[in-house]
């Protein structure tokens, strides 16, 4: 994906396809779903998995996702990215237990999309080489046990004023939250259960990006 303005494009309504929100064997029908109904990025979070169920996994995701010209990123394996051919990796804050931005782009290639979680201003300002960055949580969740406390859009306003990267707003993001992230700055919003618990995953995508402007380009269906 070439220039920041695609990839702007394709984090607009970013999915994280967990497997603790949704099995294994059902999330790429899930994940398709989602696609269909608007979704422009998927993440693969799949922490309790072997390396081999992860590959395996990602690889039946990517077939989702290509299918509709959708990037699909890895959460903190760059490894499994790698073998399933994803677009890329994402990593978390800079200085705990993940591969900095520079070290995935190394495994992967200088053409990967490589994303990293900051919590601060501060910590933006030292991820320069990273493709895109997620800001949060924005709200309560419960989809993630390590997020941290809620710290709403006043972060997003603090990184967009400190950098011009992509930047996406992560955590209880619901459809009526949609409009204040992005006032406060956010390119995009990722979602996780609003989406994969949603009786229908294509209308609850549906929803969102009918919320969030976003026009397919004729033949993606």
């Amino acid at each position: 994906m070439s220039g920041s303005s695609a990839l702007r494009d394709a984090l607009r309504l970013y999915l994280i396809a967990d497997t603790g929100l949704v099995a294994p064997e059902r999330l790429p029908d899930v994940v398709r779903a989602a696609t269909l109904g608007g979704v422009t990025m998927v993440q693969l979070r799949a922490k309790g998995l072997t390396t081999r169920a992860q590959v395996d996994l990602a690889r039946a995701l990517r077939g989702a996702c290509d299918a509709v010209r959708v990037p699909l990123i890895v959460n903190d394996r760059a490894d499994v990215a790698s073998a399933a051919g994803a677009a890329g990796a994402h990593v978390g804050h800079i200085g705990q237990e993940d591969l900095l931005p520079g070290e995935v782009l190394g495994i992967l290639g200088p053409q990967a999309i490589v994303g990293v979680s900051v919590g601060s201003a501060e910590e933006a300002t030292r991820v320069r080489d990273a493709a895109y960055l997620s800001a949060g949580p924005m709200y309560a969740t419960t989809t993630k046990g390590d997020a941290g406390p809620a710290v709403g859009p006043a972060l997003v306003r603090a990184i967009r004023a400190v950098t011009t990267q992509p930047l996406v707003a992560i955590g209880g993001i619901t459809l009526d939250r949609v409009g204040e992230v992005l006032a406060a700055g956010a390119d995009g919003v990722c979602v996780a259960s609003a989406i994969l618990r949603a009786p229908d995953p294509r209308e609850a995508a549906a929803s969102f990006a009918s919320e969030l402007g976003i026009r397919r380009m004729e033949g993606t269906r």
